[in-house]
């Protein structure tokens, strides 16, 4: 049996989100001891396991609790599921990682290192269909109408203002870390680059912490923020980091603080 310390060190979360999950019905102890604390043991670990892949994929935590409660679930179809889901996604963003460092190099240089037919390499028929497919499959059709009536929705103009926006916000960030503010204090520079993907899409906290993750472990991501200043890659993931634990943090206080209130309606 694993104390809620144990497995929040173990699954690299806090104990408050376990407090949360445990309220909602997600993830309940497998045993309160006489002193009241909670245990887990194997199976309960394999759940939130679970829990933390589904939240990868960017779904809701009522929808995960919905598919682990379903008497239909099966653990080894699940993992299949994730692995599939994982690897389709892993290949669009290498492809997605590559046109673009190359297109930066354009945009920022002036230069045309790719031809044309590269540019738009990611968005070809065939693989834009199948990416397409996918992202139904996974969100459904209004977020894929959705991401494509945003960017088709911005005039020439727009677009170039969207560009522009990104670059100050980047040399912001350089300015940033030669001033040396630590990431702990970047909450505005992240706030900001937070709102600039919304140009482009919604993103779930999941995404921009990934985001983070891909920043520092993605060869062209590294080689491009290296050029940029070389401790952008690290620097960036951090304030990342910080930015999304305190959006989760003030999202449990408040699911938390709408608990009690629901609590004391009842009473």
């Amino acid at each position: 049996m694993y104390t809620v310390k144990q497995v929040a060190e173990l699954a690299n979360i806090t104990v408050r989100t376990l407090h949360h999950y445990d309220q909602i019905g997600l993830l309940r102890p497998t045993q309160i001891g006489a002193n009241g604390y909670r245990y887990y043991d194997d199976e309960a670990l394999l759940r939130l396991q679970q829990i933390l892949l589904y939240k990868e994929l960017g779904m809701p935590l009522d929808q995960i609790k919905d598919i682990l409660d379903s008497p239909d679930f099966n653990l080894a179809d699940a993992l299949h599921a994730h692995r599939r889901a994982l690897m389709h996604r892993a290949n669009r963003l290498a492809d997605l990682i590559t046109t673009i460092e190359s297109t930066i190099v354009h945009v920022e240089r002036g230069e045309m290192p790719m031809s044309k037919k590269q540019l738009f390499q990611p968005f070809s028929d065939e693989q834009q269909k199948a990416y397409e497919r996918e992202i139904r499959l996974t969100y459904g059709p209004d977020k894929v109408n959705e991401s494509v009536r945003n960017w088709n929705g911005y005039s020439p103009t727009q677009k170039q203002q969207v560009l522009d926006e990104g670059k100050v916000l980047y040399t912001d960030i350089i300015k940033a870390i030669e001033a040396g503010t630590p990431p702990s204090a970047a909450g505005d520079l992240m706030t900001r680059w937070h709102e600039h993907l919304r140009y482009f899409y919604e993103p779930t906290l999941d995404i921009l912490r990934g985001l983070g993750e891909l920043y520092t472990t993605h060869p062209d991501f590294i080689a491009n923020f290296a050029n940029m200043h070389p401790d952008l890659s690290d620097w960036i993931k951090e304030a990342i980091n910080h930015y999304v634990d305190e959006l989760e943090y003030a999202e449990i206080e408040r699911l938390l603080a709408e608990d009690e209130l629901n609590k004391r309606g009842d009473a």
